[in-house]
């Protein structure tokens, strides 16, 4: 089974290129810039013509949340054009495309867990973009995959984990927010569960089960929760640890509005695949170990 990948440096790209190796048979390309931009749909189409694969991961994005504010159009240019470009080049040769999508298509005004059935409100310009993703997707390709995931990290670029055991070693105190609640979420998850619905595609072909799930590490948390269990596992670790000092949103203001709650429902993924990600604190300890390894 050989995966299409879209971008090369990001974290769910190459959590998805480390974790092949565990599943025989399995080969990943992957395609980012210069030779694939998502501002590019020639170019998008060219390499997606020719490639011999099975699956399309459409897995880059402009992801710069608050950056995302001052440059819609551009956000909208790689989130929504450019992944209606790779769904429709995926669909002209027949191949099924997974994508992925954001918990930021949210308000977050909701009290419980958000299944794939509720109402879509993104509060920003990221959200929107990523939602009109999700939408082109969909109506390009009949044979689509769109999972929503959140707050994601892995031992990979630029994260929250790895921030913040970065600032523990700078700081003895750290404030972070505590009225924002989702689902950690370890790319390396991320990319298990990818392949795991790949296979699944590959074999069921036509008759796989597609639409959209939600892909999201198992348990809920805030920000400073969140914030606390990688001090306490670092710590145990060999870490430093820095005490965690919670605010509220109102404390810390960003130019992009974060969903107060968006915590992901993932049973129906469960029930379609047979998947299901570990325990975030599980996987938070694997990643961990692996950034204090260097």
């Amino acid at each position: 089974m050989k995966l299409l990948v879209t971008g090369k440096e990001g974290q769910v790209a190459r959590s998805l290129v480390e974790r092949a190796s565990r599943f025989p048979g399995v080969t990943v390309i992957t395609a980012g810039r210069p030779e694939m931009d998502l501002a590019d749909s020639a170019g998008i189409n060219r390499i997606i013509s020719t490639a011999d694969i099975d699956i399309v991961i459409s897995a880059a994005a402009y992801t710069a949340v608050d950056q995302a504010e001052d440059e819609p159009e551009l956000a909208h240019t790689l989130n929504a054009t450019g992944a209606h470009a790779i769904a429709s080049a995926a669909a002209a040769r027949d191949i099924p495309i997974i994508h992925l999508s954001t918990d930021y298509v949210f308000s977050g005004a909701s009290e419980g867990r958000y299944t794939e059935d509720d109402a879509t409100d993104p509060q920003c310009v990221y959200g929107r973009t990523k939602l009109a993703g999700e939408l082109a997707v969909a109506s390009a390709n009949p044979r689509h995959i769109i999972l929503r995931t959140a707050w994601v990290y892995s031992p990979f670029g630029k994260n929250f984990v790895k921030t913040m055991m970065r600032l523990a070693a700078e700081r003895d105190e750290i404030s972070v927010v505590s009225d924002q609640w989702g689902n950690p979420t370890s790319a390396l998850d991320i990319a298990d569960g990818i392949i795991h619905i790949a296979e699944r595609i590959v074999s069921g072909g036509k008759n796989a089960p597609y639409g959209l799930f939600h892909l999201a590490g198992t348990g809920e948390t805030n920000w400073s929760g969140f914030a606390e269990e990688i001090m306490h596992t670092s710590h145990v670790q060999g870490g430093r640890k820095a005490i965690i000092r919670p605010i509220t949103t109102d404390d810390y203001p960003t130019k992009a509005k974060r969903p107060a709650n968006s915590r992901l429902a993932t049973e129906k993924l469960e029930a379609a695949y047979g998947w299901k990600a570990p325990q975030w604190q599980t996987s938070l300890g694997e990643v961990s170990r692996r950034i204090l390894a260097g």
